[in-house]
C-alpha cells in the first residue's frame, strides 16, 4: 500500500500565457490542460496549482505550504535570475523544492543562465518543455 504524496505546483509571471505566448519557445499547450494529464497519469500524488504574476504571492504561497508538502514544484519564470526574496523563502522552509523550467535557459539569453534559487532547492529541471514538469514529479518517486 502506497500513500499519497501532497505535491504543490507554483508557476511565476507569464506562465499564465502558456499556449499563447511564444510558441516556438513553450509550446502550444495551456498548462490547465498538462495539469490534467498529470493528475490522471499520477494518481499517487495529490497534485496542487498554484500561479502568480506577484513576486510576494509566491512568497506567501511558499511560506503557506513549505512545512506541510510533501514536495514543491516552482516555475518561477523570470524571478529565477532576479529574486532574493524567492530565493530565502525556498531555503527558510522545510518541503523539498525542484526548480523547474520548460526552455532550456543555457541556451537562451546569459542573464537566465543564473538561477539566484537553485542552490536551495533540491534540483533544477530545465529544456524539456512541459515534461520538465513530469520530470520533477518523478524525482519525488525517487
Amino acid at each position: 500500500m502506497f500513500e499519497t504524496m501532497n505535491i504543490h505546483i507554483i508557476n511565476g509571471p507569464n506562465l499564465n500565457l502558456l499556449g499563447l505566448r511564444e510558441k516556438s519557445v513553450y509550446g502550444n499547450t495551456d498548462f490547465e490542460s498538462y495539469l490534467a494529464i498529470l493528475k490522471e497519469k499520477y494518481a499517487i500524488f495529490e497534485i496542487s496549482y498554484f500561479q502568480s504574476n506577484v513576486e510576494g504571492e509566491i512568497i506567501n504561497k511558499l511560506h503557506a505550504i513549505g512545512f506541510s508538502a510533501d514536495g514543491i514544484i516552482l516555475n518561477a519564470g523570470g524571478y529565477t535570475h532576479t529574486s532574493v526574496a524567492i530565493a530565502d523563502a525556498i531555503a527558510a522552509i522545510q518541503s523539498p523544492v525542484v526548480e523547474v523550467h520548460i526552455s532550456n535557459v543555457y541556451a537562451r539569453e546569459e542573464f537566465r543562465h543564473v538561477s539566484l534559487m537553485a542552490k536551495n532547492c533540491k534540483g533544477v529541471i530545465a529544456g524539456f518543455g512541459l515534461d520538465s514538469y513530469r520530470l520533477a514529479l518523478e524525482s519525488f518517486l525517487a
